[in-house]
């Protein structure tokens, strides 16, 4: 199945195409890269200079800059509306031209609090790994969750703590750690959570220089995952960038969790205001309360 976002106001898609993509995160246009965006823009060029406050040039594969045409602050703030709760997200420019947000996984923060809030137990264990600025632990805490909240780079992880502060939160436990290293440990305390969320990239580095290629450390990862689950009130998702990755193969991980549950995988995916749909991604998730 495929899922698309829904429920945003300062977001938009406008349109995408030419490996590119234009978007409007709250009064601001941008431009940056898309590498899944393979066929032509259905907007004209001319459009796209005209609408577009910055734009991102890539300078090498994994850093560029900025450049603007208006006074855009340092950073800026963006809200999502979730169930009872406002889910609060400072933006901001980086070298690697992220923004500070994925806004496709808002259905999976849709997921993560309905999930959540189905349980018939009182602050419910949520591991969220690769975590980045924190949307599913928010929503994991706004549905009154324990969240533990792990990423590998400090000020990505201080960057959450702003975000969780401006929601009106409290209480995330922050881990500055290797998520696998972190897995194994916690499998052989024999820890347990009853959600986990998994966002891993294709490549990147530990804290201690720990070298992360997704195709290598994928499976191990989530069979820690699973051992890790607790038995009778679970949830669990996996969402992946990779193009090597497809939702099938996703879906065939499920033949190793040691019990039943109720599961879908798929795309997600956003609409662009120009009319075509753009895939962001692959994703498995699966929760016990079987249909």
């Amino acid at each position: 199945m495929d899922i698309k976002a829904e429920n945003w106001k300062d977001y938009e898609l406008l349109d995408c195409g030419g490996f590119e993509k234009l978007e409007r995160f709250g009064q601001f246009v941008l431009r940056r890269p898309e590498p899944q965006a393979l066929w032509d823009k259905i907007y004209p060029e001319s459009k796209w200079i005209e609408l577009a406050d910055a734009t991102y040039q890539a300078k090498t594969s994994n850093s560029g800059e900025w450049t603007t045409k208006s006074r855009i602050p340092a950073d800026w703030m963006i809200e999502y509306p979730l169930q009872n709760a406002l889910l609060k997200f400072k933006l901001k420019f980086t070298a690697f031209k992220h923004v500070g947000i994925f806004p496709e996984q808002a259905a999976n923060w849709e997921y993560i609090y309905k999930t959540i809030k189905s349980f018939p137990i009182k602050n419910p264990k949520v591991l969220n790994l690769f975590a980045y600025t924190g949307g599913a632990s928010l929503a994991a805490k706004a549905a009154g969750a324990d969240v533990i909240h792990l990423d590998s780079i400090k000020q990505v992880v201080n960057w959450a703590n702003d975000n969780m502060t401006l929601s009106k939160l409290q209480n995330i436990r922050w881990l500055v750690e290797d998520a696998l290293i972190f897995t194994q440990r916690e499998v052989k305390r024999g820890n347990k959570y009853n959600f986990i969320i998994m966002d891993p990239p294709s490549y990147g580095l530990g804290p201690n220089g720990e070298r992360w290629k997704l195709e290598d450390n994928i499976n191990q990862l989530i069979l820690n995952a699973f051992k890790m689950l607790d038995h009778q009130n679970f949830g669990f998702i996996l969402n992946t960038y990779s193009l090597n990755l497809s939702p099938m193969i996703l879906k065939n991980f499920l033949t190793f969790l040691p019990f039943d549950s109720s599961s879908e995988y798929g795309e997600l995916y956003t609409s662009a205001a120009s009319g075509i749909d753009l895939p962001l991604g692959s994703f498995l998730r699966f929760n016990s309360n079987i249909k």
